[in-house]
């Protein structure tokens, strides 16, 4: 038997299927651009060929796509959640944690209604620690890099720069400096 009210579950299921619509709606809304995410870089960008851009841009391009995937992955995961929690209400099992059994309390479920699991049982969402495997043939920069910046720290600012140039002179002649009068052009005219 569940701890929530007949009111408190309809309020939460409404809320379950609104997400659920909103999710929906996004992968339905650009359906054809969501479709090209799977193919390759050139057929998503409608290139013939990549050779007359710029690096960089084919890098942007890289880059929106990659998170573009990951923003639909996450989506995906939740769309996935919301919908286990619906099948959870429907079996009466809605609103207990699927680790302890315990119930989730009302607040909670109100700020994360797909949620499975009480405060307690959350699983762990830490950012993994694993390395790209590039990191295995990067050869290390030679010791001591980096040494002489941190030991001359502090001594010279750029935004100082010109102040000290400007102690050594500059390309303007005392003649330059000076302000003329326009006046004596525009009488000789």
């Amino acid at each position: 038997m569940s701890h929530l009210t007949h009111d408190q579950q309809q309020e939460l299921k409404s809320a379950l299927l609104e997400r659920k619509k909103e999710l929906e709606h996004h992968f339905h809304a650009n359906g054809e651009d969501n479709a090209l995410l799977g193919d390759s870089l050139a057929d998503s960008t409608g290139e013939l060929s990549s050779y007359d851009n710029h690096p960089a841009d084919v890098g942007t391009e890289v880059f929106e796509r990659g998170r573009d995937l990951a923003v639909n992955d996450t989506l995906q995961d939740e769309l996935d959640q919301v919908d286990s929690a619906l099948g959870r209400m429907d079996r009466g099992e809605y609103g207990q944690c699927v680790e302890c059994g315990r119930d989730i309390p009302f607040e909670r479920l109100q700020a994360i209604p797909y949620t499975a699991y009480c405060v307690e049982h959350t699983p762990n969402r830490d950012v993994s620690s694993d390395r790209p495997v590039e990191e295995e043939v990067i050869t290390p920069p030679p010791s001591g890099a980096g040494e002489n910046r941190q030991r001359y720290d502090g001594r010279f600012d750029d935004a100082d720069a010109w102040e000290s140039v400007e102690e050594y002179g500059t390309s303007n002649t005392p003649a330059m400096a000076a302000k003329r009068d326009v006046t004596d052009y525009d009488e000789g005219m």
